[in-house]
């Protein structure tokens, strides 16, 4: 029996790894075309004056300066930050108490899994309906809430949550702490579990308590993980856009309070038609975020580099 020679094998798996290209050729035209185009298109488009239809006219930096001189866009980025702080406040504080509540060596808790699966559903909702079920518990008139805290005899009236600006905001940022906090919680258990129980164990030896436990092993090993779940959360809370867009008259009502960002983008591309404007809002936008997350990287890891 003649065995083929070593260049004809070769040959063959040539052959065989440019078959492979054509598996992956849909992936990288959609990837393209949806993803790379349209992100240099909008930076074409941020030195253009441009309507969304006719030619673009360049400008320059000119949309970069009036971003810049802003008073709406400087409101709405404050808007978002409060948004986000309340958010990332509540959904790494209920996620944090969770992680330490199920990885509790003395209080061990069954069916892990199931609670797993019950803390991410609400991540898997689309937010339409998120937004619909919340307008409807939170109805000043007949909302579920309010009804509650009327039979409790907490309050006399409704509380008009979505129509004063300080309640609004709260409001949104509880809605999104509770879709994404499953999120940060499996994140959070996924970097607890991947730390030697050998830690714990010689700690609860020596007689350490859980809290002195998680602030000198759990919380110094989680910063890798905690530092991605910090970042996410960063660029997820700051192009927040369809909870409030939904809630609200889709121009972020009331008295503009809940006017994020990205709905100020939106607005101004599609409701006022300056695309090329919205262009330049969307590049300082992704400029902040990127200064945030840098800032965000070098206060948890300074001690480490000095």
């Amino acid at each position: 029996m003649v065995m083929p020679s070593n260049d004809i094998i070769r040959t063959r798996k040539r052959n065989i790894n440019n078959i492979a290209y054509l598996y992956v050729l849909p992936f990288v035209f959609v990837f393209i075309m949806f993803s790379i185009y349209p992100v240099f298109k909008t930076l074409y488009l941020s030195f253009t004056q441009y309507k969304g239809y006719g030619e673009p006219i360049p400008v320059g930096i000119s949309n970069y300066k009036r971003v810049i001189s802003d008073a709406m866009f400087w409101r709405a980025l404050i808007n978002t930050i409060k948004i986000w702080s309340v958010n990332i406040v509540l959904q790494l504080g209920l996620a944090f108490l969770l992680t330490i509540i199920f990885n509790d060596l003395k209080y061990r808790i069954k069916g892990i899994g199931l609670f797993r699966a019950l803390f991410y559903l609400p991540n898997l909702i689309a937010p339409a309906s998120v937004a619909f079920l919340f307008a409807a518990l939170l109805d000043w008139q007949f909302g579920t809430l309010n009804q509650l805290l009327i039979d409790a005899k907490l309050v006399k009236v409704g509380i008009n949550w979505f129509g004063q600006p300080g309640t609004a905001q709260l409001a949104v940022s509880v809605i999104g702490a509770w879709m994404w906090f499953g999120n940060s919680f499996i994140m959070l258990m996924a970097g607890v579990q991947g730390i030697s129980k050998d830690y714990f164990e010689a700690a609860a030896i020596d007689g350490a308590g859980r809290w002195h436990i998680f602030g000198k092993i759990t919380l110094p090993l989680l910063k890798p993980i905690l530092l991605y779940v910090a970042i996410t959360s960063l660029i997820g809370g700051l192009q927040i856009f369809d909870i409030p867009f939904l809630i609200t008259d889709g121009i972020g009502a009331p008295h503009g309070s809940l006017n994020t960002v990205v709905m100020y983008l939106y607005n101004t591309a599609f409701r006022y038609n300056n695309v090329g404007y919205a262009g330049a809002i969307a590049y300082f936008l992704f400029l902040v975020i990127a200064v945030a997350a840098g800032i965000q990287y070098k206060i948890m890891y300074h001690k480490r580099e000095e």
